[in-house]
């Protein structure tokens, strides 16, 4: 089986994690008349009909059947279907296959580059692909379809990981080996995931470690903004019902938090901050002020969160109610005068830890931001 490829499969990176086997030589050809496009909202390219047009790509050749059914599984939980095409070699013309995108897909704006998507793309791509086909039983195009956004959030965050440089001064400057993976379960789960896993890590005198079982609660980057009005000293708190406490049989699960939401894949900290300030509260104007960047709970869960603060207007008639109903939130808004939030955290009626932790941050702000710092 041959295979005309024009977008990110043209990544050897991808197309391994993607065809898996044995890796697939890709032979650099040319498709006359058609032309490669951006999708409209997404870093991914389609591939459209267009007179005069020339497409570069390259064949996937001696692609095997069991490569061929990953390939078909990949591309067709998004629509993709095989056609035949006639692309043009340096040996002359061949006859192969390529993966046609359905008619329904918007086209987005300018041009795509292949470049640019490996530079800043590339390893997401690759996480999201390992996790989509480590699972067992495997999923099913339509589980795919359904889980992507989630898969590809998870993926941005290991690829955010890799990029963040935080120091170490006090701590263990870990180096490559130190932690060691020994044995990785498949994910379980649906919309989260949980993963089972044995590890070994360098201790502190130097020995390794006996292999340790473990579990990870398999989560996803997310932000959270407090907003705080410096000229009337309040902040505002969204309270809605938590799964977490009604679990672990808590009588009342509505809790006060501040804004949050995931960080979607590709997204930026800062613009899912806005993002959420607008969806969850209704603030589209505000000063956001980073207070930190922590794992809520490293000891079993991924979870990474990014916290601002929002530094804007809260007027007696902001909105009382927020959130969006297509993403099924039921938002209570509360403006409350900094005090009065710093007693309910006395009180333990304010009892998330992030919460908690960025009005004890804000407190030591406060005086510098109510006087114009």
């Amino acid at each position: 089986m041959q295979i005309f490829i024009y977008g990110t499969l043209q990544s050897s990176a991808l197309c391994q994690a993607v065809a898996g086997g044995a890796p697939i030589l890709q032979v650099p050809a040319t498709l006359n008349d058609y032309v490669v496009l951006p999708v409209a909202q997404n870093v991914v390219p389609l591939i459209r009909a267009k007179a005069g047009a020339v497409t570069v790509g390259a064949i996937l050749s001696g692609v095997t059947p069991e490569q061929l059914h990953r390939l078909d599984t990949y591309e067709g939980a998004f629509g993709y279907a095989l056609i035949d095409v006639t692309v043009q070699t340096d040996a002359g013309p061949v006859p192969v296959k390529m993966y046609l995108p359905p008619d329904d897909i918007a086209v987005g704006k300018g041009d795509w580059s292949l470049s640019h998507w490996v530079t800043e793309f590339e390893p997401m791509a690759v996480f999201a692909v390992t996790e989509l086909f480590a699972h067992v039983p495997p999923l099913t195009r339509d589980q795919i379809a359904r889980n992507w956004a989630m898969i590809e959030k998870r993926a941005w965050a290991k690829q955010s990981a890799r990029g963040q440089g935080v120091p170490a001064t006090v701590r263990h400057d870990a180096a490559a080996g130190d932690v060691a993976v020994i044995n990785s379960a498949p994910p379980q789960g649906d919309f989260f995931r949980i993963q089972q896993m044995a590890v070994q890590y360098r201790q502190f005198d130097g020995s390794r470690s006996n292999v340790l079982p473990r579990e990870v609660f398999v989560g996803i980057d997310a932000v959270l903004v407090l907003p705080y009005d410096p000229k009337r000293d309040r902040v505002l708190l969204v309270e809605q019902m938590r799964m977490g406490p009604v679990v672990r049989q808590d009588p009342n699960p509505w809790v006060l938090e501040p804004i949050a939401g995931m960080i979607d894949a590709t997204e930026s900290p800062t613009q899912s901050a806005l993002r959420e300030s607008v969806e969850e509260a209704g603030l589209s104007e505000l000063e956001l002020r980073h207070l930190s960047s922590f794992y809520p709970s490293p000891g079993s869960s991924t979870d990474y969160f990014h916290a601002y603060l929002g530094v804007c207007d809260l007027p007696d008639d902001h909105a009382k109610f927020g959130g969006l109903e297509t993403e099924s939130e039921d938002l209570r808004l509360h403006l409350l005068s900094f005090n009065r939030a710093m007693a309910l955290v006395a009180t333990g009626e304010i009892n998330a830890g992030p919460l908690v932790m960025m009005l004890c941050i804000l407190g030591m702000q406060r005086d510098a931001l109510r006087s114009g710092g």
